[in-house]
């Protein structure tokens, strides 16, 4: 892909969830996720309703009237997309790519930050990092995120998740919003993942196609494991194969709903073939 085509799929894709970010999600975002505390504004007169507690005395005392003291929410925030590149995320049997959706809802949420005048940063992972980028905020950043969503080549296919939360950990001191964005189809990540969540805000969005939930009757197969690179040949006519291609699809399902719940993570999970917006708005709003 040329410079001039990475830019014009950039420019759509940022017309597209901008637009989402703008008018849907901004106000959910800032709703849904809260600010590091309370930080103090000013001092203004006692009005009717007012909390005693916050009476500020010395001031009261000097003017020999009541004051109060106000506070603000702190709301500047740090959020980190945590975007699995393996192999896997290439899979797609409709008019886009696990990868594809990854970029958009990645995207979507970036802006909805920088609405809030929040700092977004970016972590590309398969089995090893593949790539850091701190913490920014401003529209040119994000640009910069989407750019390297689309046109980024992972050195390798595999996947460790396990691996990116701890890198995540020893580079990230200060909490922040996570959102991770795989397939998650991987396993023994539950020990990073609770470190992770003990100190920031998590939430793990699963993106899958329908064809990776049970195979179809196509006959004899040839079938390669994009992580692997290794090919085999399936007979998807047996009911035995098909039956346990499943159990182990919904093993991987199960993992990470359940290491998701137990280390106080959220969970979002959608198909490439249906709207993801509707699933964020109402996460968003189950957190409110």
């Amino acid at each position: 892909m040329d410079t001039k085509e990475i830019l014009k799929k950039v420019r759509k894709i940022e017309i597209k969830t901008r637009r989402l970010s703008d008018h849907i999600f901004s106000g959910e975002y800032h709703s849904s996720f809260k600010g590091r505390g309370m930080t103090f504004s000013e001092v203004r007169q006692y009005q009717f309703g007012d909390d005693i507690r916050s009476i500020d005395w010395n001031v009261t005392a000097r003017y020999n009237e009541p004051f109060v003291k106000v506070f603000e929410e702190e709301r500047e925030l740090t959020m980190m997309l945590l975007v699995d590149l393996s192999a896997s995320e290439f899979f797609g049997t409709s008019q886009h790519f696990k990868r594809d959706i990854i970029t958009e809802i990645s995207a979507t949420l970036a802006f909805s930050a920088i609405q809030n005048n929040d700092k977004v940063g970016l972590l590309l992972f398969s089995d090893e990092i593949e790539l850091f980028i701190p913490p920014k905020k401003g529209k040119t950043h994000v640009l910069r995120i989407i750019r390297e969503l689309i046109e980024f080549h992972p050195k390798s296919k595999k996947t460790d998740i396990s691996h990116a939360l701890r890198y995540f950990s020893n580079v990230m001191k200060k909490k922040a919003i996570v959102f991770i964005l795989s397939d998650f189809i991987d396993d023994n990540y539950e020990n990073a993942l609770k470190i992770v969540a003990k100190k920031h805000d998590v939430t793990g969005i699963r993106i899958y196609d329908k064809y990776e939930t049970e195979i179809p009757k196509l006959g004899m197969v040839p079938m390669q494991d994009t992580e692997t690179g290794k090919t085999i040949l399936v007979n998807t006519n047996s009911k035995k194969v098909r039956t346990k291609y499943r159990a182990n699809y919904l093993q991987h399902v199960d993992y990470y709903q359940n290491v998701f719940s137990r280390s106080g993570a959220g969970t979002i999970s959608t198909r490439v073939d249906e709207g993801y917006v509707k699933k964020l708005l109402s996460y968003f709003k189950r957190r409110n």
